[in-house]
């Protein structure tokens, strides 16, 4: 490869048996040692803790403006309501991790005059509040005005912090925003900033599905029917478990890679939501993930270079299975002559790239998606090796040149340089530094160099000293300025 590419019977029986007693006293001890022993290691290996489940937020955000005193169906469209939504609210009373919240708007001002304003958190999350939401509900007399975007924005004050928490709203509303407010502005900036996930809106009696979309996930319930339909609807994506499979798939479409971490961003707002190292469970395939069904996932998976996949929609209550192809195989170094080097590092890029996507020693072994890689090894001169193919599950070995090693000593600090030797012509390779650093050492392919150096204290050019060195395979030149 050029440089181009590259321990009488009596007294015999007491002392046996003196001998078996003491060889069975040091048994003992050894058996009790060993247990101990075991008891200890055992009991440091570490097991495994599954992480706990999230505690789930309903904010409910309800209608209570005037236009709710209108008839609907068999009765009012606050009325009835609030009696479909109190029997989705007694479906959740034996919910585990589950707390909800009721803001209400257009309930505590006439209409007219508007007050834009008008709403407040009456009951806060907590647990067990199911029959105090209920009594506020049913002794609420609709007859303000409807501020969603206002409503909306006082989110944040409704959420306490909480570190494992999932935060979801569902609007129920009869009616568009009156107060000049943007209820998607508003959503769009809750939810980039991690606050809430996209929200439900249940519009009543009028399909106000192209004013709401912007907003979140739009159910029309133009009758009782569909209202009941939608809460159930929600619910069920909102608190049934779903679970997600991910097969890295290799180059014969078979889910056989692992072992590497995947990251889970939302694809709204770009925030990560998880980060899991990818396993096979007992049976050998991939694990099974619990993941949140009410975002739309951004996946990476930090193979070398990373691979995507974005906008993967999961099936709420569901498993769902995602492929994605992640075929590789590995890359490693050696000198010839079998000898192993450390510390010196390889620069890879894929084939025709610039970007340098890994820096690897040459004494480790890396993964990489199969494919073609151009390669730097930065010994002194520096070799190029281009078109290196990784194959699946294959190992492909680079081999180069035995390098030597130079030795560089400095009695006192200064300014020099390393040069290769071509012929008449001296090609600069290395600045000596000029700091505290007495000795350096250096990889160097076989050849000949030369160094140039003065000392920091020397203030005349003239006091500059050069020695020239030859550097064979596998030997270590010291050189003393």
């Amino acid at each position: 490869m050029t440089n181009d590419e590259w321990g009488g019977k009596l007294s015999v029986t007491r002392h046996l048996s003196l001998v078996t007693c003491h060889l069975s006293l040091v048994t003992r001890h050894l058996v009790v040692f060993f247990l101990l022993f075991a008891s200890v290691s055992f009991s440091q290996v570490p097991k495994d803790q599954p992480k706990p489940k999230p505690t789930t937020r309903i904010l409910f955000v309800f209608d209570a403006s005037q236009s709710m005193y209108g008839r609907w169906q068999s009765d009012t469209k606050f009325d009835l309501a609030v009696k479909l939504f109190s029997n989705i609210l007694d479906s959740l009373r034996n919910q585990t991790n589950l707390e909800l919240a009721l803001r209400m708007y257009g309930n505590q001002k006439q209409f007219p005059p508007q007050d834009c304003n008008d709403t407040r958190l009456e009951v806060p999350f907590g647990k067990d509040n199911i029959s105090r939401i209920k009594h506020t509900l049913k002794t609420t007399i609709p007859k303000g005005t409807t501020p969603i975007a206002y409503a909306l924005s006082q989110a944040p004050k409704d959420f306490p912090p909480c570190d494992n928490c999932r935060n979801v709203v569902i609007l129920i509303t009869d009616g568009l925003e009156e107060c000049g407010g943007d209820p998607c502005a508003v959503s769009l900036e809750l939810q980039k900033k991690g606050i809430m996930l996209k929200p439900f809106i249940v519009g009543i009696g009028k399909n106000f599905r192209e004013q709401f979309e912007c907003v979140g996930t739009y159910f029309d319930a133009s009758n009782e029917k569909e209202f009941r339909n939608a809460l159930n609807v929600i619910i069920s994506r909102t608190l049934n478990p779903t679970t997600v499979q991910v097969n890295l798939i290799d180059v014969y479409g078979k889910p056989t890679e692992t072992n590497v971490n995947m990251t889970f961003y939302d694809n709204f707002s770009g925030l990560v939501k998880y980060n899991f190292i990818h396993s096979f469970n007992a049976k050998g395939l991939p694990d099974t993930l619990d993941v949140d069904p009410l975002m739309t996932y951004d996946i990476v998976v930090h193979t070398i270079p990373p691979v995507h996949k974005d906008s993967v929609k999961l099936t709420s209550g569901k498993h769902n299975i995602v492929g994605i192809e992640a075929p590789q195989g590995y890359l490693m170094f050696k000198a010839s002559g079998n000898s192993t080097l450390k510390y010196l590092p390889c620069i890879i890029r894929k084939k025709g790239r610039y970007e340098t996507i890994n820096v690897q020693q040459f004494d480790q072994l890396e993964k990489y998606l199969i494919g073609s890689y151009d390669i730097e090894i930065l010994c002194l001169p520096r070799l190029m090796v281009k078109d290196v193919e990784v194959t699946q599950n294959h190992t492909t070995t680079v081999e180069m040149p035995l390098p030597g090693i130079a030795v560089i000593q400095k009695s006192t600090n200064g300014y020099g340089s390393l040069y290769q030797e071509d012929k008449s012509n001296l090609v600069w390779l290395y600045n000596l530094r000029d700091n505290q650093q007495q000795q350096e050492t250096l990889y160097l392919q076989p050849g000949t160099y030369r160094v140039v150096f003065r000392s920091k204290y020397s203030n005349l050019s003239s006091y500059t000293t050069e020695k020239t060195f030859k550097v064979e395979p596998g030997q270590t030149v010291n050189l003393k300025l």
